[in-house]
C-alpha cells in the first residue's frame, strides 16, 4: 500500500498537467491570483478534499442512489459560475467571505478577510470537475472500493493522488499572482476579468465543450503528453501493489490460500485427499437465503456432515456454468451428508443487493443455502482469488479438496463421496451424471470492462471517467472494443447517451452484463455489418435486440463455433453496461 500511495502522488502530480486538466487550469488561475494572500491555500485544500471525497465517497453513493454521474459535475460548475459572479462584485465578494469566516470561526484561525475560506469553496467545486481525471491507478482502487468494503489505505490512494495535484497546480497560482504583482493598481479590474474567465468557463464546461476539447487533442497530441502517467501506472509494480488491494485478505487467508497452494502442487502421496488445512468458518456475511428462518450457518452446526463452499458471483459465466453440478449434487448427496454453501461475494455493486441476489438464486433454481458477502469477509477468511472457487470440506471441518474455474467436475464429485463415505454416509451407487454448458476450446477473446477502472484493449486511448463524445465508428482491430456517439463513462461501468459499442471478438458464444434503471430499454445487436440472424443469436436476442431489464449477465450470441466477428450494438440512452465475458 505505501508503494501505490506514492504511484499516486506521482501521477496526480503528472496528471495535473496533462490535457485533462487544461480546462480547469484557466478557472484555478483566475481564482488564485486575486483576492487575499491565503487564498490559494483554500483553493488546494478545497481541491483535495473534495477530490478524495468525490472519487471515493460519491461514487457509490451515486450508483447506490442511481443519480446521473453527471450530478457532481453540474453541480461544480454551478458554484464557479456564482463565484465568477462574486469576483465581478466586490462587494458581493467581500460579504460572502465575511459570512464564510463567522460561520467556520470557531472551528479553525481568524482568516482576517485573507480569502482562505473563500477559495475553500471554490477550490471544492474545482475538485468535483477535475475528479474525472483521476488516471488508472485511483480508478482500480476506486472500483474496488464500490464493491468491497471500504479501507483507509484506499483512502490515503485518493487522498494523495488530489494532494499530488494540488500541489503542482498551487505552485501555478503562485506564479500566477506574481505575474500580476506589477499592476496591484488594477485589482479591482483584473478581479473583474477573472470573474468574467470563471463564468466564460462554467459556461463551456456546461455545453461539455471542455470534454470536446479534451477529445480534440488526444487525437493528435503524443500519447505521453496525453496521458504522462501511463508507463508509471501500468507499471509491473503498480500493477502488483493494486493487486493486492484487490485481494486484501487477512493474514489468516493468505496462509491459508498459501497450503492450498502448496497442496495443489505436490499431492499426498498417501492419500489423493490430503489434510490441507483448517477450514475458515462463515464470517462477517449480511444476509442468508435457503436455510431454516434464512439463519446463518456454522461450521460447528455442521460437524458430521461434508461441507461444499462455493465461492460466486451472480453476473460471473463461469459461475453461471458450474450450476448445475452443484444443483445435482445437492440433488443427489444431500440427504446423504453433504451440505453446499454457495458465498456469494460481488463484482460490481449492484450485486450487493439482497434483492438482486435473491432474484438470480430464484433465477438460477438454487435450493442449496447461499451466503452474503459484501464485505468479502468469508472471501478473505479463505484468501480466495477466483470466481468460481470450490472448496472440500470433510465432517471434522477440515479442508481436503480445492478446485478454481470451470471443470474438474468428476474429480470434485469422487472427493465428495470418498468423504461421504470417510464420514460413515453411504454415498449410494454411481455418479450423479451432472451436464452443462462447457467453455469452448481454443483461444477466446479475453474478459472485456467496459468502465474506467479496468478498460483495455479500447482503440479510443485511455478512457477517462466523465461524459465523452467518441464521435463516429472506430476501426478496431482483433480483440479490440471501440466507444462512438455519447457515453457517460464511470469507474466500475458505461453509461449510453445517444452512443454505440463495437466489438471485434473471437468466441463461440458473447455475454454482457447490463442494466437499465427506472424502466426497460432496447439495445440493437449486429454482427459483421447486419442484424444478428436467430440462428446466431443469444437466448436474450430477439429480432434483433435485447430488452434490458434487471441488472444481470445477457446472452448476445451462440455462434456454431469459435470464430472472429464483429459485434455493433446500438444502446438506447440510459442502458448501463459493465463487462464482456466470453465462451
Amino acid at each position: 500500500m505505501p508503494l501505490l500511495i506514492l504511484f499516486g502522488f506521482i501521477a496526480g502530480a503528472a496528471t495535473a498537467v496533462s490535457p485533462c486538466v487544461l480546462p480547469v487550469l484557466p478557472v484555478a488561475l483566475s481564482a488564485g491570483s486575486t483576492g487575499g494572500r491565503k487564498r490559494p491555500l483554500g483553493i488546494i485544500t478545497g481541491l483535495t478534499v473534495s477530490f478524495t471525497f468525490a472519487t471515493v465517497a460519491l461514487v457509490y453513493v451515486i450508483d447506490a442512489l442511481g443519480l446521473p454521474d453527471e450530478i457532481i459535475r453540474d453541480f461544480a460548475i454551478a458554484v464557479l459560475i456564482f463565484f465568477g459572479i462574486t469576483l465581478m462584485v466586490p462587494s458581493l465578494s467581500a460579504w460572502i467571505e465575511g459570512r464564510i469566516s463567522r460561520m467556520v470561526g470557531s472551528f479553525g484561525p481568524r482568516t482576517n478577510g485573507e480569502g482562505f475560506w473563500s477559495g475553500t469553496a471554490i477550490g471544492a467545486s474545482l475538485g468535483l470537475v477535475y475528479a474525472p481525471c483521476a488516471g488508472p491507478i485511483l480508478a482500480g482502487v476506486i472500483t474496488v472500493s464500490a464493491s468491497q468494503s471500504f479501507t483507509a489505505g484506499r483512502l490515503l490512494v485518493a487522498l494523495s493522488y488530489g494532494l499530488g495535484s494540488a500541489m503542482v497546480l498551487y505552485l501555478l497560482m503562485l506564479g500566477g499572482r506574481k505575474a500580476i504583482d506589477p499592476l496591484k493598481k488594477k485589482v479591482p479590474q483584473i478581479q473583474a476579468a477573472m470573474g468574467a474567465v470563471m463564468i466564460l468557463f462554467g459556461i463551456g464546461m456546461f455545453a461539455n465543450l471542455d470534454l470536446k476539447f479534451q477529445n480534440a487533442i488526444a487525437s493528435d497530441l503524443p500519447a505521453f503528453l496525453v496521458n504522462p502517467t501511463k508507463g508509471l501506472e501500468s507499471s509491473s509494480e503498480a500493477q502488483d501493489a493494486l493487486a493486492k488491494v484487490r485481494n486484501s485478505g487477512t493474514e489468516q487467508g493468505a496462509k491459508l490460500a498459501a497450503k492450498v497452494s502448496a497442496a495443489d502442487e505436490s499431492k499426498n502421496p498417501e492419500s489423493d485427499l490430503p489434510v490441507i488445512a483448517k477450514a475458515p468458518d462463515f464470517t462477517d456475511n449480511q444476509q442468508w437465503f435457503n436455510t431454516p428462518g434464512d439463519k446463518p450457518l456454522t461450521l460447528a452446526g455442521l460437524k458430521g456432515r461434508v461441507v461444499l463452499v462455493d465461492f460466486w458471483t451472480y453476473t460471473c459465466i463461469n459461475c453461471i456454468r458450474t450450476q448445475p453440478y452443484l444443483k445435482a449434487w445437492d440433488e443427489k448427496y444431500r440427504k446423504k451428508g453433504l451440505t453446499i454453501v454457495g458465498v456469494h461475494t460481488p463484482e460490481f455493486p449492484f450485486e450487493r443487493d439482497a434483492g438482486n441476489v435473491s432474484d438470480a438464486i430464484s433465477r438460477a433454481g438454487i435450493k442449496y443455502p447461499v451466503a452474503q458477502d459484501n464485505d468479502y469477509g468469508t472471501w478473505d477468511a479463505y484468501g480466495n482469488q477466483y470466481w468460481p472457487a470450490e472448496y472440500l470440506i470433510d465432517s471434522r471441518g477440515r479442508i481436503r479438496h480445492t478446485h478454481f474455474g470451470e471443470g474438474g467436475y468428476d474429480e470434485t464429485e469422487q472427493s465428495i463421496r470418498e468423504l461421504l463415505a470417510e464420514a460413515g454416509h453411504n454415498p449410494g451407487k454411481g455418479m450423479s451424471g451432472a451436464k452443462g454448458e462447457q467453455p469452448s476450446a481454443g483461444v477466446t477473446t479475453p474478459e472485456s470492462y467496459l468502465g474506467a477502472g479496468r478498460a483495455d484493449r479500447f482503440v479510443n486511448g485511455f478512457i477517462q471517467p466523465g461524459l465523452h463524445d467518441y464521435g463516429g465508428t472506430p476501426n478496431l482491430v482483433p480483440d479490440s472494443l471501440g466507444y462512438s456517439g455519447k457515453w457517460r463513462i464511470g469507474y466500475d461501468k458505461a453509461v449510453a447517451d445517444g452512443g454505440a459499442l463495437d466489438l471485434n471478438f473471437n468466441a463461440k458464444k458473447v455475454y454482457l452484463v447490463l442494466s437499465s434503471p427506472g424502466h426497460p430499454r432496447q439495445v440493437k445487436v449486429e454482427l459483421d455489418g447486419k442484424p444478428i440472424p436467430a440462428n446466431m443469436a443469444g437466448s436474450d436476442v430477439k429480432d434483433g435486440s435485447v430488452e434490458v431489464t434487471n441488472q444481470r449477465l445477457y446472452s448476445l450470441a451462440a455462434l456454431p463455433n469459435v470464430s472472429r466477428h464483429v459485434m455493433k450494438l446500438d444502446f438506447d440512452p440510459g442502458v448501463q453496461g459493465y463487462a464482456f465475458t466470453f465462451g
